[in-house]
């Protein structure tokens, strides 16, 4: 089993402009491009950097927040737990156009929270 398989958590980047915040990370930091995703007028809307073993997700939001998302094996068991347990369920359970079924959740402090298939 590859280290990208066993990946399970991947940090969430909100930016104001996710091409040049690409070309700023490259040429500052190191990171390369995994995958890039973008709306029909050109503008990256997700996008995909790595370094080492590590990746994270980035994409048009405000600037300075972020969250985390969770690979996990069955989504909808995760989900029953986290609303039983009190989470905030913001986003349902729903399957992705890019094969992903996940949702999101707010913690006790309102940090976001994904959790779903999808494994880049």
């Amino acid at each position: 089993m590859t280290s990208e398989s066993r990946r399970t958590i991947y940090p969430l980047i909100n930016c104001a402009d996710p091409a040049a915040s690409m070309e700023f990370l490259e040429k500052a930091f190191g990171f390369t491009t995994h995958s890039v995703h973008k709306d029909d007028t050109g503008k990256v809307v997700h996008a995909e950097m790595v370094y080492g073993t590590g990746m994270f997700m980035f994409g048009t939001g405000k600037p300075g927040t972020s969250a985390v998302y969770v690979a996990v094996e069955d989504p909808d068991a995760h989900h029953d737990v986290a609303r039983a347990a009190g989470a905030e369920i913001f986003r349902e359970l729903a399957d992705q156009d890019y094969g992903s079924r996940d949702y999101a959740a707010r913690d006790l402090d309102g940090n976001e929270w994904y959790f779903g298939t999808y494994r880049p």
